[in-house]
């Protein structure tokens, strides 16, 4: 088989991509969007259907397990759906009278979605539920691992778009087997690109031609501070980090724990499943045996992973987490950096300012402008992390995997795609929302003319300067 017969089995999906959504948004209207991302969405909240689709994901990425992923499908889905639920996405949405300006949504075209293995079946359905909500049709390109369940969750939405009599052409994918080839083909053809996953993906994403939303790398760094309610914060460390098995880029990778708290923490870390392990030198041998992280690790279960770390025997029954004592920083000291396991590096400072200093560190080495956590009972420390920290987010006192993407207990939208501004490469620094998958068209009026005098304008100027 030559490489233009799969190619060209794929531009036929984008031609019919591409001429569903024109029918879509001739035929449009706010009901039939809403009804048409209802569809989607209970394609994958469905109980009996999210069970099947969480145990696929495990069954053939290896990656999270069950229970989590249930929690997340119907927890990230109903959350997205009440982040869009009155959002107008047709027809004019703004008229200012005082700006003479009318702003009509309009619709951006076929999407192409690039999503991870991790969240196999969460981030495409976040995907196509942001797309039909704005009148686009999408085109879904998996990882390998992720294909299976990309499959079976777009089978599930054709059914409920048959309930409805809506177009199943609006929603398809990249046909199986996926390749690098064919990925490019749809990130050049499609008319906007959202990509989650690997930073390959997002660099080429950004270089296809076509605009792009992309997401930068997580290496999520948390202080806890002498002012923090310890137990509290042991509790939600323990809980964020072992969610599906930290699968998520907004789980914990490093801990920074200030000196007068040191050792009252470690020990309410180990009353919430937390054991301490002294020997660096192993777990980075045992966690990345040839250079690359091990796949005997990440992401698994706690049991799975005390034994593939070699510590069957040396870590207390219950463990649910490793926590190591580390120092370094930066390449040469991978603790430091994304684990995407049970392993959390633990450093200490000796004040609140030098726990600020270190994060900075690691944040620069890996996960610069996707989120940093705060546990502390002092809020104006908060507000100095968010002027000395590359970062886009400053979670206080959360678990951090349930509030980076959206919680029903923050303002922040309900998303598995954190945009990490300047500082982690990518054009957007919110989270990745239903506005991103809309444009619109502004009608200009006349209005009377409000044109300032210089002196108006430069007054307090020549004052300070001269003229």
């Amino acid at each position: 088989m030559t490489i233009s017969d799969p190619i060209a089995e794929l531009d036929v999906i984008i031609a019919a991509s591409r001429a569903a959504q024109a029918r879509y948004e001739a035929g449009g209207s706010q009901a039939r969007y809403d009804r048409a991302a209802q569809a989607a969405a209970w394609a994958i909240m469905q109980p009996e259907r999210n069970a099947e689709l969480a145990k696929l994901a495990v069954e053939t990425t290896g990656l999270g397990n069950v229970p989590d992923k249930i929690i997340k499908n119907h927890r990230k889905t109903l959350g997205l759906m009440r982040d869009i639920q009155s959002a107008a996405t047709y027809g004019v949405i703004r008229d200012d009278a005082e700006s003479g300006i009318t702003e009509i949504a309009r619709a951006m075209g076929v999407i192409g979605a690039i999503v991870p293995s991790t969240n196999p079946a969460a981030t495409p359905a976040n995907n196509i539920i942001n797309a039909l909500k704005c009148g686009n049709s999408i085109v879904v390109a998996p990882s390998p691992k992720g294909v299976a369940c990309c499959e079976r969750l777009i089978a599930f939405i054709h059914a409920e778009f048959a309930k409805i009599g809506e177009d199943p052409d609006l929603v398809q994918m990249v046909p199986a087997p996926g390749s690098k080839e064919k990925t490019q083909r749809l990130m050049e053809t499609c008319d906007k690109i959202v990509c989650t996953g690997s930073q390959n993906n997002v660099h080429r994403a950004q270089t296809a031609g076509t605009p792009a939303v992309a997401v930068g790398a997580g290496n999520v760094t948390v202080i806890v501070d002498e002012t923090a309610n310890l137990a509290d914060a042991a509790e939600k460390i323990r809980a964020s980090k072992t969610f599906d098995n930290a699968t998520s880029c907004s789980s914990e990778n490093s801990v920074i724990v200030v000196d007068a708290v040191y050792d009252a923490f470690t020990q309410a870390m180990a009353g919430a499943g937390g054991a301490l392990v002294q020997d660096e030198a192993a777990i980075v041998r045992a966690l990345w045996p040839d250079g690359h992280l091990n796949r005997t690790v990440i992401a698994q279960d706690a049991d799975r992973m005390i034994a593939a770390l070699g510590l069957e025997g040396q870590v207390p029954e219950g463990t649910e987490y490793i926590a190591v004592p580390t120092t370094g920083i930066g390449p040469d000291h991978p603790l430091s950096g994304e684990k995407l396991s049970r392993v959390l590096a633990l450093y200490r400072a000796p004040d609140f300012d030098a726990a600020v200093a270190t994060a900075r560190d690691i944040q620069l080495h890996q996960g610069a402008g996707h989120s940093v956590g705060l546990h502390s009972a002092m809020d104006a420390r908060a507000l100095a992390l968010a002027t000395q920290i590359p970062t886009s987010r400053i979670i206080v006192n959360q678990a951090h995997t349930f509030a980076t993407g959206g919680s029903f207990t923050n303002g922040m939208a309900f998303s598995l795609s954190m945009g990490c501004g300047s500082w982690g490469g990518n054009a957007i620094d919110d989270n990745l929302h239903w506005r991103h998958f809309m444009q619109s068209t502004k009608v200009v009026r006349e209005i009377p003319p409000r044109e300032p005098a210089v002196e108006d304008v430069f007054a307090d100027y020549w004052q300070e300067a001269g003229k």
